[in-house]
């Protein structure tokens, strides 16, 4: 795919830019060696290439699934307005 002048124009001014002739100029070139460069990389095969959540092939540092902090449940709805069977009340805002 291929643009053209008028195509760089139009695209110019639906993006409200204001360019000159070279501008127009250097930007049909730069968009069109893009749209090159796409359909060289469309023509690839990539027939039963995985797809990788990276380009490279590392492993990640986990940490050790531990608990690190204590059970404070009991504590922080002792000081809550309402509670009922474990759970916050708090009043009716949409009816």
């Amino acid at each position: 795919m291929a643009l053209t002048l008028a195509d760089v124009e139009k695209i110019a001014k639906l993006s409200r830019l204001r360019l000159s002739a070279a501008e127009c100029e250097n930007t049909l070139a730069e968009l069109n060696n893009i749209f090159a460069l796409v359909e060289q990389m469309q023509a690839v095969n990539t027939d039963g290439v995985a797809p990788m959540a990276h380009p490279h092939e590392l492993a990640l540092r986990l940490r050790d699934d531990v608990v690190t902090e204590t059970d404070e449940h009991q504590r922080y709805q002792q000081v809550a307005p309402q509670v009922a069977g474990g759970l916050y009340l708090v009043p009716k805002v949409i009816e």
